[in-house]
């Protein structure tokens, strides 16, 4: 083993953001992987134990890169403070003030690239559209569009046993332990981010269209929350300013792709797009 995992507590500007933290331990980190879980989630969700490989923390230190999963606003530590949780732009506010903290006390090695699932993709395309991308590698969102498959009385309750499709789809796409592992990271979900979920479809071309970072977009083979045909797909890249956009799906899985037996694929290609962002970022400075 070249990793370790550790708990972590930052600054989010007053507001404690508890998360895990793992560091490839001999050399410096390529850069740092900021990942951000969904609604009734936290930070758990990245670091699978089902099976061997299944963990984010892992595969990425193990690529050299420092993985830094966080419980976004309103979940973890600061939960008791924030028990309606925060609007879009407040959590945005609150996690730069908290990376802030980290990249003072941490090496962040070539800068970060943020990772968000489902909600904490619309806080990490948040991030990346409310300014400062000089240090913003990129962006990996999965289980997030721009047109929602449902509606808004099934955005209410995301834990009803009737959505227990919409968040897994077929249980072959997880292994043995996964719903057992998920009870320890099931938590409820706040309700402002539940009014901001219902929100999303007008929210989003704004934030899009303010993005210039590199965006990849990972929609599961089951993915039941979301419109994803070739169509939606073609009007959802058009929407965002950056020059590089991809969109994918990922074959065997279902909405919580980083707890299926389709999460090792999902996450290493992720970092394989973190690579990418690393590359342009090392040329575009070397034109300088």
């Amino acid at each position: 083993m070249n990793e370790s995992t550790d708990e972590i507590t930052l600054d989010g500007a007053g507001v404690p953001l508890s998360g895990l933290l793992a560091e490839p331990t001999h050399t410096e980190p390529r850069g740092v992987v900021v990942a951000l879980h969904g609604a009734g989630m936290r930070a758990g969700y990245f670091h699978g134990r089902s099976y061997p490989g299944q963990s984010l923390l892992e595969t990425g230190t193990r690529l050299g890169w420092t993985v830094l999963a966080l419980d976004r606003p309103g979940y973890g530590s600061s939960a008791h403070r924030l028990p309606r949780g925060q609007e879009l732009d407040e959590q945005a506010a609150t996690l730069r003030a908290g990376l802030k903290d980290f990249t003072d006390r941490y090496s962040s090695g070539a800068g970060l690239f943020l990772l968000g699932h489902s909600f904490g993709g619309k806080l990490v395309l948040t991030v990346a559209g409310n300014g400062g991308e000089q240090e913003l590698l990129g962006v990996d969102v999965s289980g997030c569009g721009h047109q929602y498959a449902v509606s808004p009385d099934e955005i209410s309750d995301l834990h009803a046993r009737s959505r227990w499709w919409l968040n897994w789809g077929k249980l072959r796409f997880y292994p043995p332990g996964a719903f057992r592992h998920s009870e320890s990271i099931v938590t409820p979900v706040p309700s402002r981010e539940i009014d901001v979920a219902k929100r999303w479809p007008d929210i989003f071309p704004a934030v899009a269209a303010r993005i210039r970072v590199p965006v990849r977009l990972t929609f599961a083979e089951q993915e039941k929350w979301w419109v994803h045909g070739d169509e939606s797909t073609t009007t959802l890249e058009d929407l965002f300013r950056s020059t590089t956009v991809k969109v994918e799906r990922q074959p065997n899985a279902g909405h919580n792709i980083s707890l299926g037996w389709a999460a090792r694929s999902y996450h290493l290609r992720a970092l394989s797009f973190a690579e990418e962002c690393l590359v342009r970022r090392t040329v575009a400075f070397a034109r300088k």
